[in-house]
């Protein structure tokens, strides 16, 4: 049985003051709240307070992205040693404003996911198809090219520790959601890949994420699909009345 995971992604929002209310407010919520792995994501700045907010509950600590040098003239990056120092648990990787924005490739994905392994930090991978590709037919080829680019060369060993996050990018912070009929399908398609790269042991075992406008009213209709093992969540994780209601779908 899949643990489910419900991960907040609070991109650029949130100073360290505000970091310590929020896990203030969210600690209590999600105390009873064993279903499922919480991981929140603060930015670099309050990742330390966020981790000290958080002790003694059971709500993970991720970063948002990290280099794969272990030091170097790498101006504005963090690396993994410095996030497990912070004791940060997981990171997320290729998030699509990363790729839309920031030139972030198939390469350099699987650069950063394979640092984090190394590091023992978990990698939670994401992909995803644009709307333009989407309406072209495109959804399974954009999905195949990137599960293969961010995971290549991992021993089936290193493919068991990382989480998947399928968000379409068509679906993050614009309110269009995937039905989760569709999300079900694109999640069916990746563990395909899956089981084709690994084992269908490994395939079975791969926890994959649903991301894009994830909301406390439509989280129980994409849990009900077997396929979707959590939740990858943007804006409704800034608040954490709403994050909880999320968490305890």
């Amino acid at each position: 049985m899949r643990r489910p995971v419900i991960a907040g992604n609070w991109k650029m929002y949130k100073t360290q003051a505000e970091a310590r209310a929020y896990f203030s407010a969210l600690a209590p919520l999600v105390k009873e709240s064993t279903h499922c792995e919480i991981i929140v994501a603060p930015p670099f700045t309050a990742i330390a307070a966020s981790i000290e907010a958080a002790r003694g509950t059971a709500i993970s600590i991720a970063a948002q992205n990290v280099h794969w040098e272990k030091e170097g003239p790498c101006t504005g990056d963090v690396s993994t040693g410095m996030l497990v120092e912070a004791g940060c648990r997981a990171v997320i990787i290729a998030h699509s404003e990363r790729r839309q924005f920031c030139g972030e490739t198939d390469e350099t994905a699987n650069k950063r996911v394979r640092a984090s392994l190394a590091a023992g930090l978990t990698p939670i991978l994401c992909v995803g198809e644009m709307l333009f590709e989407r309406e072209s037919g495109r959804t399974e080829q954009v999905l195949e090219r990137q599960f293969h680019g961010g995971v290549a060369a991992l021993t089936g060993a290193e493919f068991s520790r990382i989480i998947l996050a399928y968000e379409p990018v068509w679906a993050i912070g614009t309110g269009r959601t995937a039905t989760p009929e569709m999300a079900a399908e694109a999640h069916r398609f990746l563990r395909q890949l899956a089981s084709a790269n690994f084992t269908p042991e490994r395939a079975a075992g791969l926890r994959i994420l649903y991301g894009g406008s994830v909301k406390p009213d439509n989280i129980k209709g994409l849990m009900a699909q077997v396929e979707i093992d959590g939740a990858l969540v943007g804006g409704a994780s800034l608040n954490a009345e709403a994050f909880a209601s999320i968490v305890n779908f």
